[in-house]
Parts: C-alpha cells; structure tokens; sequence
C-alpha cells in the first residue's frame, strides 16, 4: 500500500487514481493529521510527502517517519532550486519530484523505489505484503486480513463476497461460470440451476460501485461467465 499526503485534492485524486490504474494500491490523505491515525493501523510500503502543507509540513513528516522506519519516501514540491532538493534528500527522502509532474512519470519512480527496497531488505513488510496482496485493476485483496480497497475505498464483504472476489483477482484473465464459482467458493456441486451467485456478483458491484465507473473491474463474459481482467 502506497499512502499520498497532499493538500491538493485534484493532485491527490490524480495520482491516486494514476497509481491504481497501474496495479499499485494507494491512499491518500489531505493533512498529516489523517496520515499519522492511519500509520498507527498499518504501515505503507511507500510514501509519497507534499513538502508545503498546512500544520506540519512535508519535510518535518519526512524526519518524524525516518526516526523508526526505512521505508521509501519521495517529496513531491513546487519548489525546484538545488537548494530546496538537497534540503528534501538531506531529511531522508529518497527521491524527489517537481511540480508539475507527469503522473506516469511519477509512477515509474515509485515503482523503480518499492524495487530496490525489496532487493535491499527482502525480509521486510513490503515484500511480505506483495506475496499475501493481489493488486490489479483499482482492487487490492489480502486474504489474510480479509481486506478489499476498491480506488482507495475499503470495502466491508460478507466471507462469501470476499471469496469470490479474490478468486477472480487470482486468476486474471480466466473466465469463471456461474456453476465454478459456485462449486469453488460454496465447495458444493451444482445439480440445478440457481441464480445465487448472480445475485452475490450484483452485491459485490454494489458495494464496489461498478455503476458508477466506466471501467469495471468485474467483467460479464456475456453466456459464459465472469473475469477480471488482466
């Protein structure tokens, strides 16, 4: 999980959104008042620090976080002297961006720092997190603390909604009829036809919004079944 403090709420909407749609889950928060709630929970495995924001600001977070973690951090600021990038790095950061930026830009150096992270500390929380979470198409899914972030947004799944979610996210691409699932995620064969797991999808598009979005995660592979893309 990737956390964002931004002030800015069309920046943050922009690079939440970018930083999904590129199969990374992300969060984002407007102060660092929300941030430090949320850090006492779960700890990212990167963050990304807006240096100018009300109340404390980007570079005192940047210190604060460095005082008991090593996790990734890059500064995002409006401010491009040398000057103001060496104050950014001198705090801890390990990398930083000017605005404005190219969000795909942005995204390729948050990816190039979750790499190296791993590579240098391959017993650490990111690299445990990226084999229990399935990221792809705006969803993160942990089977083990049963959690589901849809675009940012947790959402709360009954057992048999979770299951079924994380069984189309762990095969992307494959097509799933209605008799599969049902034999899969109830562990009992079909010997009639029902419409129970056609209304449990219609209640996870629900809860997901799928209405809502051009871009649907649950994909209907109309007389066949359903998938999620890859």
């Amino acid at each position: 999980m990737i956390y964002l403090v931004e002030d800015d709420e069309s920046i943050r909407e922009l690079v939440i959104y970018t930083l999904q749609t590129t199969g990374l889950a992300a969060k984002g928060f407007p102060c660092a008042k929300d941030f430090w709630n949320v850090m006492k929970q779960e700890y990212p495995s990167l963050v990304l620090l807006d240096i100018m924001m009300p109340g404390m600001d980007g570079l005192e977070m940047c210190r604060k976080i460095r005082e008991t973690n090593n996790i990734p951090i890059i500064m995002l600021s409006a401010k491009s002297m040398d000057l103001d990038k060496i104050l950014g790095l001198g705090t801890g950061a390990d990398d930083y961006v000017v605005k404005p930026f190219n969000p795909l830009e942005l995204t390729a150096r948050v990816k190039s720092q979750l790499r190296r992270y791993t590579q240098l500390n391959p017993n650490s929380n990111t690299g445990k997190a990226a084999k229990n979470e399935i990221t792809i198409r705006g969803l993160s899914i942990n089977k083990d603390n049963h959690k589901a972030i849809v675009y940012g947004e947790e959402i709360k799944l009954t057992p048999i909604e979770f299951d079924i979610l994380y069984l189309l996210a762990s095969n992307p691409g494959r097509v799933f009829s209605t008799d599969e699932i049902f034999e899969k995620v109830w562990n009992e064969k079909v010997y009639e036809a029902n419409n129970t797991v056609m209304v449990h999808i219609r209640r996870l598009r629900g809860k997901m919004k799928e209405d809502t979005r051009q871009d649907k995660i649950i994909t209907t592979v109309w007389g066949v079944g359903y998938k999620i893309e890859k």
